[in-house]
């Protein structure tokens, strides 16, 4: 990408994050809680982080070091601090959503004189790559099946859902992978129908990142669980063509995982870089062949990766969704989740 696009690209970011912190404060929060600015009509309010945290200070913290570590993605870092000051207010919010929606379907089923059992809550987590929406989704999985009114929660991510690398290659779609086409867009929909439809038992394929490649005969299997986390890059997409449904219809309460262009950059080619001395090193990686670059080989390469697929899918296809999200999880320079935008109820 030329230095003057990328600039123009950043700086429109920055201008789109600056037009999202004046938000107005909800009816009934009090003035302890209040956001860190506010002003005008919108549909959202923005916290800072500490204000956010004030919403967990009641709740104790289900998590040990041990626990973050393994669930933790590389290169992300969250600690517990953040776990409890952001992650675990998130949790609590999440918890009055299910149990305001299990009341409702409680009053459904009164009205409508049936014995249906309650279909899953479904929370979609988007967000680009190296934002750390992964580690958002384990997180919540753990935070959220130990709250006592839910104990099973199961996670999904769409990379299951992409077309094996052979059909890519017949598509030439192999350096569009993670762009919306490079998905199995129906499978994923059925799927995720199927979920809130209350089957009992629903399946998805197994992506593996060591292989770059779906895992033939192998199937994740969803067992009518409470809560059921997607997470994935492309979400939060509407219907397009003539499409008339996609997942996020089906959606619950989504998060989406956001920050500044060129520190997500930055985060991708830092992580490219820890990967290289890692996971690349094993003889079954695809990646292995990256493996014996040097340093400044590894950054170029890692480099326009961002600027010819991840950069352009971000601005495209992923950061165009930010404002579908209920809520958004801002994160500044450090990795760490710095503000918090609300939608209104």
């Amino acid at each position: 990408m030329p230095a003057t696009v990328q600039a123009t690209d950043q700086n429109a970011h920055a201008r789109r994050a600056h037009d999202l912190t004046a938000r107005d404060l909800p009816p009934g929060v009090p003035p302890a809680l209040a956001p860190s600015r506010s002003g005008g009509h919108s549909p959202f309010v923005d916290f800072d982080r500490a204000s956010w945290a004030r919403l967990g200070e009641t709740s104790p913290l289900p998590l040990t070091a041990a626990e973050l570590e393994r669930v933790r993605s590389l290169g992300d870092a969250v600690d517990l601090a953040e776990v409890r000051e952001v992650y675990l207010p998130l949790s609590r919010l999440l918890n009055l959503h299910v149990q305001e929606g299990g009341r409702l379907y409680r009053a459904y089923r009164t009205f409508l004189g049936g014995t249906a059992a309650r279909t899953p809550f479904v929370i979609g987590i988007a967000g680009s790559v190296s934002a750390g929406k992964s580690t958002t989704a384990r997180l919540l999985r753990l935070l959220l099946a130990r709250w006592p009114q839910h104990p099973r929660v199961e996670l999904v991510t769409t990379d299951g859902f992409l077309h094996p690398n052979a059909e890519l290659e017949r598509r030439g779609l192999m350096q569009r992978k993670g762009f919306p086409e490079s998905y199995d867009r129906r499978a994923l929909l059925r799927f995720v129908t199927e979920v809130k439809a209350g089957r009992a038992e629903v399946t998805a394929p197994v992506y593996s990142h060591l292989v770059y490649d779906i895992v033939p005969d192998e199937r994740l299997v969803v067992r009518r669980p409470d809560i059921l986390l997607i997470e994935g890059l492309n979400v939060l997409q509407p219907a397009s063509g003539n499409t008339a449904l996609t997942v996020s219809d089906f959606i619950d309460f989504s998060v989406y995982v956001d920050a500044a262009t060129p520190d997500l950059r930055r985060w991708y080619v830092d992580r490219f870089l820890k990967l290289r001395e890692t996971a690349f090193r094993d003889p079954a990686s695809y990646f292995r062949r990256y493996a014996e670059l040097d340093h400044d080989a590894a950054v170029a390469h890692a480099e326009n990766i961002w600027a010819t697929i991840n950069g352009p899918n971000l601005e495209e296809n992923i950061l165009p969704t930010r404002g579908r999200a209920s809520l958004v999880l801002t994160k500044g320079p450090r990795h760490d989740v710095t503000r918090i935008r609300l939608r209104k109820v």
